[in-house]
């Protein structure tokens, strides 16, 4: 059955809406930690979740200390890691791609606005990112096969048993 636009519109709102709540909501903890990064497994399931990590990003970052290059940086990072979940094959390699590139970007970023050492900033972006998805992908292997789930999220992929 074809998904209405209507329905489809509200699915990825809500997601964005998610992402950019828990951001925000964790903020505390989400400079080394962003949490948020764990809805990037629905992009595998399904690429239209690839806008609403986008759109959850960018909501969340305009609300940051740096500002219009985190708006655009960060982004972009978020941008290409859900690119490589939804378009990659396999999930592990997609999530591997996510810590290189948000790593690289957020740590250049780090870098040129705040002047932190380069390698230790890259370094820093990537213990959080990989402590999130390595989360992520159990919360994946213990979802990957439930309908339930997968109905709810209007999952592209069937269930294999």
């Amino acid at each position: 059955m074809k998904e209405n636009l209507t329905k489809k519109i509200i699915r990825i709102a809500v997601v964005a809406a998610l992402y950019a709540v828990l951001t925000l909501a964790l903020s505390w903890i989400s400079f080394q930690f962003r949490v948020a990064e764990i809805l990037i497994i629905l992009c595998f399931f399904r690429k239209d979740y690839v806008y609403s990590l986008v759109i959850g990003c960018a909501i969340a970052n305009c609300f940051s200390p740096m500002g219009v290059y985190d708006i655009t940086f960060g982004t972009i990072a978020t941008l290409l890691s859900a690119l490589s979940v939804a378009f990659i094959k396999r999930i592990e390699i997609g999530l591997s791609l996510t810590v290189i590139f948000n790593a690289l970007i957020v740590g250049a970023e780090l870098y040129y606005v705040l002047e932190s050492p380069f390698w230790f900033s890259c370094g820093f972006v990537a213990i959080g990112e990989f402590v999130v998805l390595v989360v992520g992908y159990f919360v994946y292997l213990g979802l990957r096969k439930n309908e339930w789930f997968l109905n709810l999220i209007g999952s592209e992929k069937t269930v294999k048993k």
